[in-house]
């Protein structure tokens, strides 16, 4: 049976020096999960305006349901200004208020939660009081609430994180933001798994990823880790590799497949995505089995 996934908050365009690309990290997540073959919905908000309109053709032809994104009368499409290193690593500009900042609690949209198998939401959205009291009621409803950190200092505070985790099944962190949060929470540990387990056992959380860039992810579940060292790439930028690694790590752990296979399958697509431009490329399931399997040839030696 096909799995639907959830996912809340930001869509936007992100605006590279050169050119354009549609995005947010929620609506990424979905695109992915999608392409994977997940139900996949997104509850939005976007304005009445020509690149909004853009945005939700972009969804909708790229299969995901576009029934729960509202538009704002008043408030424009969001937007987000990219900067990319010498190394492809970016930063951001996100402007504010956006319609995104905006989303307000729909009756029907709880019905679809109780029925999904999860909801993905980040920090970002919980910037403005009202997308953030949304969050807050939709999770009431969720049957496995999924927190994908990503921190955009410096629309963040630690009372909200301390409480999102609190209400997670399951968290995704990048190093940084592990090491971050925990600092913050006064853990006494310095290594990346004495961390993970400190915030397992504060927040009762079962399910807890951390990224590593280059160097991998560890995936702790039901009291086990799982690990992946990274895939070798040249990196062309890395926006969006994150949350097309949460999508196929989700579209993998939700259909039974065991934590090992979901972490190494997330690997493999965070990496490809990180070597090819954009959050979204078109990845098929055949070019990611290909990239975890390569042929090896060897010559024959001669006698």
């Amino acid at each position: 049976m096909t799995k639907k996934i959830i996912c809340f908050g930001e869509v936007l365009f992100d605006v590279f020096p050169t050119h354009r690309k549609i995005g947010g990290a929620p609506l990424n997540v979905a695109l992915r999960l999608a392409s994977l073959g997940v139900n996949a919905q997104i509850i939005s908000r976007i304005g009445k305006n020509e690149i909004g309109t853009e945005i939700l053709a972009f969804i909708e032809k790229n299969g995901v349901d576009t029934d729960s994104i509202q538009i704002d009368e008043n408030l424009s499409t969001g937007q987000v200004i990219v900067q990319l290193n010498e190394k492809g690593s970016a930063s951001y500009t996100i402007n504010y208020p956006v319609a995104w900042d905006k989303i307000i609690c729909i009756p029907e949209d709880k019905i679809k939660l109780k029925k999904a198998d999860a909801l993905v939401f980040g920090t970002l959205v919980c910037r403005d009081f009202v997308s953030h009291a949304t969050l807050l009621e939709m999770i009431n409803f969720a049957k496995y609430a999924v927190f994908d950190v990503n921190l955009r200092a410096p629309f963040y505070t630690q009372p909200i994180l301390i409480d999102l985790m609190m209400q997670s099944d399951f968290i995704k962190f990048n190093d940084d933001e592990l090491y971050e949060i925990s600092a913050a929470m006064n853990s006494p540990y310095h290594s990346l798994e004495q961390n993970i387990l400190f915030i397992a056992e504060l927040t009762n959380t079962k399910h807890i990823c951390v990224t590593k860039g280059s160097h991998g992810a560890v995936l702790y579940y039901n009291e086990k880790m799982y690990y992946n060292s990274g895939y070798k790439i040249n990196v062309v930028d890395t926006v969006g590799s994150g949350d097309s690694f949460l999508a196929g790590l989700l579209s993998k752990l939700l259909n039974n497949a065991t934590p090992q296979q979901a972490i190494d399958f997330a690997c493999a697509l965070g990496a490809i995505v990180a070597k090819n431009e954009g959050a979204n490329p078109k990845i098929s399931n055949q070019e990611i089995n290909a990239f975890m399997n390569p042929i090896k040839k060897t010559n024959t030696p001669t006698f």
